[in-house]
């Protein structure tokens, strides 16, 4: 692995580590080492130096949202009155739960936002009383998500 100023350079067999774990993060390690032909100590310390430069952080659960009957995906273009309020507005956009992501913009909208409701109703309640009621946004435009087509991380 080779840091140059903000890029990580990783070689072959880091790319293979992270495309197993990406694949199945909790993959054995030792099933990686085998796998690579290099021992499970060397697997952990390269995973060790990929967290610390920052390629990778963690792992995590896939949630299957709609067996939790969260039906309704949408993204939402959040119009800020002034942008100096983009502070403020995430600050309160961090506090709906229901809001997975948020991005800063460029284009007609301030902010864009990834939002997970339980059916129609739902999201327009979110909209209606959470969203709209942030000081400084001044609307909002919907797009419904009827299907995610494409999911995945960056190929290695």
């Amino acid at each position: 692995m080779k840091i140059n100023s903000l890029v990580v350079e990783i070689d072959g067999i880091d790319k293979e580590i992270l495309r197993d774990l990406m694949q199945d993060a909790r993959k054995p390690i030792l099933q990686i080492a085998n796998k690579i032909g290099i021992s499970g100590a060397a697997i952990h310390q390269r995973l060790r130096k990929l967290e610390q430069s920052g390629v990778i952080s963690g792992s995590k659960f896939t949630v299957n949202h709609k067996i939790l009957g969260y039906n309704t995906m949408a993204f939402v273009g959040v119009y800020l009155d002034k942008a100096l309020r983009n502070p403020e507005a995430v600050k309160e956009l961090k506090k709906i739960p229901e809001v997975l992501e948020c991005h800063y913009t460029t284009g007609n909208w301030s902010i864009l936002i990834k939002i997970i409701c339980r059916d129609n109703e739902h999201l327009m309640h979110m909209l209606n009383t959470k969203i709209q009621a942030i000081e400084g946004v001044s609307r909002t435009e919907t797009f419904i998500s009827l299907d995610q087509q494409i999911n995945r991380q960056i190929q290695l």
